[in-house]
């Protein structure tokens, strides 16, 4: 095992961020996401090779199911308050989690302590679990002190901020830092802080309204000229894919996380060298 040393702050953080409180050796448990074990699992594979990368053990955790935010935002609390249970018993072990997924991760850590607060023997661990789980590139820059990508990647990017990770988790600048530092050219693209109407239950619940969101953020992708679409939500990711697909936009989406740990040889979610026959 690697030597045990606590990592310090990098120049390019500022004062204010969040305190750095990662060790080499840590035990790192990914909470895969459902739609990324169904849909993507590259992207779970990039987190694994990201967070290695930085000296974290590994560890997904075979007990894990969905974070319940699909109960949550439906209004069934019960339901939700059984599932937060599951996860946080199986989770709390590890010495951080890290979620490929701003939605997922703020479930997790916004709200968990929330439909807990009156429960006096789960209140306490639902803050615990919180207080250590982390998006995925958050946990790369905040917590790691990651600021250079050795990877490298050709082409021009266009950005999504996706609506959890950046009102709950003040997701913004680190996943463009860390592109940057590994030579991406990123065109920011009109109200990349828009919601895509995706917003889980939202877009099966009212369609039309979804395709009207969705169809303004990819006219605002088009309009870029970037050859490939990122975001850190695989939810946002998918309904944008299927709508540049409909609409004849080429242009790649894919996750973050696949261009930060190199893995671009993965057929793209949408986009000139998507696979057709295993693609989404």
């Amino acid at each position: 095992m690697a030597k045990r040393t606590r990592a310090t702050k990098s120049k390019t953080q500022g004062d204010d961020e969040t305190p750095i409180g990662f060790k080499t050796g840590d035990s790192v448990a990914l909470f895969v996401t459902c739609l990324v074990d169904m849909f993507r699992p590259s992207v779970g594979f990039a987190a694994v090779k990201l967070v290695e990368s930085r000296g974290g053990e590994v560890a997904v955790p075979r007990a894990q199911t969905c974070c319940g935010q699909p109960a949550f935002n439906s209004g069934d609390r019960d339901t939700a308050r059984d599932i937060a249970k599951q996860v946080i018993a199986a989770f709390e072990r590890y010495d951080h989690v890290v979620v490929p997924s701003g939605s997922c991760g703020g479930m997790i850590k916004k709200h968990y302590p929330e439909l807990l607060a009156d429960d006096p023997q789960w209140a306490p661990r639902a803050d615990a679990l919180s207080a250590k789980t982390h998006e995925l590139v958050s946990f790369l820059y905040d917590v790691t002190g990651m600021t250079e990508c050795h990877e490298t990647f050709e082409g021009s990017v266009t950005y999504h901020d996706s609506c959890s990770g950046l009102r709950e988790l003040a997701i913004k600048r680190q996943p463009r830092r860390l592109l940057e530092s590994a030579g991406v050219n990123i065109v920011e693209m009109k109200d990349s802080e828009v919601c895509c109407g995706f917003g889980g239950t939202f877009c099966v619940k009212y369609p039309d309204i979804s395709n009207t969101m969705v169809g303004k953020k990819t006219g605002n992708i088009a309009a870029t000229g970037a050859g490939t679409l990122l975001a850190g939500d695989l939810g946002c990711l998918m309904n944008m894919a299927g709508k540049l697909r409909r609409e004849g936009i080429d242009i790649e989406v894919r996750h973050v996380a696949e261009i930060l740990a190199g893995m671009t040889d993965e057929p793209p979610i949408a986009g000139s060298h998507e696979d057709h026959d295993g693609g989404l």
